[in-house]
């Protein structure tokens, strides 16, 4: 099923632990609507990367799913509210991230976290501080803005 022009639902509900740990990770019905919001901002965030191919990592995550990764319960991922990605065809995660981060309000993000040096999330949700809509987590903690 597509959530959107470029975005599938399996793609976005593939998980690795999942397979592994036998969890179900299908996305609940009433959450389907939220999903396809999610790829809308996606194909926003692919069109401003010169309609290059966007690779998810991870988008949602049922809860037992989410804390078996270790993540915390306030995550956007079970919810269907975020997706984490790479683009290699347009640059680094970092490349990317600082392309989008003077973007987030015509793209419809209200999140974009550099993550680890390794992907990029982004989230529909606005956090409720503006100094969280764009920030870096890494080995040293959180920091403001798309550094490292």
């Amino acid at each position: 099923m597509k959530l959107s022009a470029n975005f599938t639902l399996d793609e976005f509900t593939a998980s690795e632990t999942a397979e592994r740990r036998r969890l179900d990770n299908s996305l609940p019905p009433e959450l389907l609507m939220t999903a396809q919001n999610t790829a809308e901002m996606m194909e926003k965030i692919r069109a401003v990367l010169g309609d290059r191919p966007i690779f998810i990592t991870s988008g949602y995550r049922s809860p037992e799913v989410n804390r078996a990764i270790g993540s915390s319960d306030t995550s956007d991922h079970p919810k269907a509210m975020a997706v984490d990605f790479k683009c290699p065809a347009f640059g680094t995660p970092k490349a990317v991230a600082m392309h989008l981060a003077d973007k987030i309000d015509s793209l419809g993000i209200g999140q974009v976290i550099y993550e680890f040096g390794s992907w990029i999330h982004c989230s529909t949700r606005r956090p409720s501080k503006d100094i969280n809509r764009v920030i870096t987590i890494n080995q040293s903690g959180t920091h403001a803005g798309i550094v490292g």
